[in-house]
């Protein structure tokens, strides 16, 4: 039964003040491969593989007309190592990260010097110290400033930090959380891997870099009210990296476009304790991790497909940018203007596990 495994770490808070998360700020690489481009990439380096015909069919499937990497396609087609390619990680995050950082606190009204965490999220390299480090030093974060790296998540690490900066802003209610997203899965390309989900994932994942303030008090934004965790059992093989002398390899079972229909049930029951009803809300912030995920959701939830036009819209021009998608389609939203006062929403990142990371908020300016 899903409620008896839901975890309710964070209960409806009364009374102001509310944290609110603010403007993402997002920044894509300049290099790009279209679909085409990816399509016959795969012809060429593939021509004699033996189910060719359904890994190209699984491509197109995914609508994802063009995705940005960090680098330039013929430098990402060869494997130099793990630590040359952990190396661009670290160099690459270093360059771009900050200017999207600047970004966020000023659409959020704030400095440097008002954030008291800093979550930053990434599935694709590994530093340590983490990044919270860098950035504190060069950046003029206060040196007290607390720091959660989250690295073990993936696609759901999105909306983890949404949660962890809620949780934090909900014990100390006057503190700012800065959350940073930083993916750069092409560093994770593996020319060797030749399985069907292999394939599929070359042509599906993309580069992004995304951050976002949460404040404690004032902004404009969703008003964060509720959050909570659900991990389907038995299910942990699913999606996974085996980490081997190349790096990360990418694991995908088949059975993962079909976790809809056990984890919609979680998305109802989270709404329901709030006393809302999941087919019945002003706007989703989910994460788009292919086209049958988000089918699938507006079956079991009963909404609109229209519902999750910016998580589309992600999937279609930047792909699948791991736990950068919800932050995204968050951006999203904004840019259309945000939604009517007090209107009710859902934020929701999927992952290994499988779990799923849920919020519920409503729009607040």
């Amino acid at each position: 039964m899903v409620s008896a495994r839901i975890s309710r770490t964070s209960a409806t808070q009364k009374g102001p003040p509310m944290a609110t998360i603010c403007r993402p700020a997002v920044s894509v690489p300049e290099h790009v491969i279209t679909m085409e481009q990816t399509l016959d990439l795969a012809r060429e380096l593939h021509a004699d593989h033996p189910q060719l015909d359904l890994a190209l069919r699984l491509i197109e499937n995914t609508g994802v007309k063009e995705r940005h990497i960090v680098q330039p396609i013929e430098q990402t087609l060869r494997h130099p190592g793990f630590e040359a390619r952990n190396a661009v990680y670290e160099a690459e995050a270093k360059r771009r990260v900050p200017e999207v950082i600047r970004r966020a606190l000023a659409d959020a009204e704030i400095r440097a010097q008002d954030v008291d965490v800093i979550i930053y999220v990434s599935c694709t390299g590994f530093m340590m110290p983490s990044m919270t480090a860098w950035l504190i030093n060069r950046m003029g974060f206060r040196s007290d400033t607390r720091q959660i790296p989250i690295a073990q998540l993936g696609c759901a690490a999105g909306g983890a930090a949404v949660n962890r900066a809620h949780d934090f802003c909900t014990a100390y209610p006057k503190a700012n959380a800065l959350i940073v997203s930083c993916e750069f899965c092409s560093l994770c390309y593996q020319p060797a891997d030749l399985g069907v989900g292999n394939l599929l994932s070359n042509g599906l994942f993309g580069d992004g870099i995304a951050a976002a303030v949460v404040r404690g008090t004032g902004g404009t934004g969703i008003s964060l009210e509720r959050n909570a965790s659900y991990l389907v059992p038995d299910t942990e093989d699913w999606i996974s990296y085996q980490v081997r002398a190349t790096g990360f390899h990418f694991q995908l079972d088949k059975r993962v476009p079909g976790t809809m229909e056990p984890l919609a049930p979680a998305l109802k029951e989270i709404a329901g304790q709030h006393g809302w009803d999941a087919a019945q809300l002003d706007f989703y912030i989910i994460h788009a991790g292919g086209p049958r995920i988000l089918d699938d959701l507006s079956k079991y939830l009963g909404v609109a497909p229209e519902a999750f036009r910016f998580s589309r819209a992600t999937l279609t021009e930047y792909g699948n940018i791991a736990s950068a998608v919800v932050l995204d389609a968050l951006r999203r939203l904004f840019d259309e203007g945000g939604a009517h006062e007090a209107a009710t929403g859902m934020l929701a990142g999927f992952g290994p596990g499988i779990t799923a990371e849920m919020s519920l908020g409503r729009w607040s300016r």
